[in-house]
């Protein structure tokens, strides 16, 4: 007798999140017609800015989608070992700031050393920026909820001191950097398109990490952790502490990374509110997706679409581009009742 045929978890979370999306999408056509604005027009707008043109997927909606994956990625690593990244904002910003340090002196290396460089540069940074949350669950047991949030704050304080000070324009009129080195920007797939290589770099990363988590070793430890840290440490004899430091610690890389990615991709230089709340939005995005990598990929392209079709909805119809926020919070609210309903494979 023949089992029955299973969807793959990977599959299945997908499915779920453009269920919870178009739920959402629902809503944000009856918020239009209660608040009096053209319903046809606006999404019509929204989808101009997101989907409706070549240039408007690939230099929008692909370039917001790809700090969103990445981001993303970085909050469901922590998760699956029960932490909670709540900080991926400032090691956002930290990543962008040491993105910005190595690719202003690499002018004169070969553009594969620079870039490599650059990014990796974000990575530890962003790493370094977590080690402290790290040490505070360690040894003193502060919960990373608490210490990751407030981090974000002297972040913020920290490159707005770096753009006003060391990092600050050669000119010195701008509160902003000077342009990172030609070398150490990452290339742009098409002509006259903003789209760079680090959005193959995030899709990889996310068919990695799919494989990882359900595939190796270190995957089946952090799930453990994740699921019962006691029952982990006693029966199957996992160091916790050490996955979890460990969890957290590559989290923080990789919303480093993100920041990299943003400085030698998008902006090539770093100023105050590089980010739009890329840190923020990508917890929107790892739970739409279930912390299912792949999954985490639909959805950030998802909430990609959604940001870049938000000017457009406030430019050619009038309506403020925070109504997007509709959508983003119905998702959530149906992410929770589904999470309460089943678990994810």
């Amino acid at each position: 007798m023949t089992s029955a045929y299973r969807i793959p978890g990977g599959l299945r979370a997908a499915a779920i999140a453009v269920a919870a999306f178009a739920g959402g999408m629902a809503v944000l056509v009856v918020f239009l017609t209660v608040s009096g604005f053209s319903v046809t027009t606006a999404l019509q707008a929204l989808w101009r800015g997101s989907f409706g043109s070549w240039d408007a997927f690939t230099s929008a909606t692909l370039v917001r989608a790809t700090p969103l994956v990445v981001l993303g990625l970085a909050f469901a690593l922590a998760s699956r070992a029960g932490a909670l990244n709540i900080g991926m904002e400032g090691q956002f910003i930290l990543g962008a700031i040491g993105a910005t340090v190595v690719g202003l002196h690499l002018g004169d290396a070969a553009p594969m050393v620079a870039v490599s460089a650059t990014l990796i540069a974000g990575m530890f940074a962003g790493m370094a920026w977590m080690a402290v949350p790290v040490l505070l669950r360690i040894r003193y047991g502060v919960t990373e909820v608490i210490s990751t949030l407030l981090l974000t704050f002297i972040a913020t304080a920290v490159v707005s001191w770096c753009v006003t000070g060391p990092l600050r324009e050669s000119s010195g009129i701008y509160p902003q950097s000077d342009p990172i080195a030609l070398a150490a920007r990452l290339p742009r797939l098409l002509t006259g398109s903003r789209l760079h290589v680090g959005v193959f770099l995030a899709l990889a990363l996310s068919v990695s990490l799919a494989i990882l988590f359900t595939r190796s070793a270190w995957g089946f430890r952090l799930r453990a952790v994740g699921a019962g840290p006691i029952a982990a440490r006693v029966s199957g004899g996992i160091d916790t502490r050490r996955i979890i430091a460990g969890a957290l610690l590559w989290s923080g890389a990789l919303a480093g990374l993100g920041g990299a990615m943003e400085v030698s991709g998008v902006t090539y230089a770093l100023y105050q509110n590089l980010s739009p709340g890329y840190g923020f939005t990508a917890i929107a995005v790892a739970l739409l997706g279930r912390l299912q990598p792949l999954a985490i990929a639909v959805a950030g392209l998802l909430f990609g679409a959604l940001e870049a079709g938000a000017g457009a909805m406030q430019r050619d119809a009038a309506v403020p581009a925070v109504a997007v926020q509709v959508v983003e919070a119905v998702v959530i609210l149906i992410m929770i009742v589904v999470a309460r309903r089943t678990s994810p494979a």
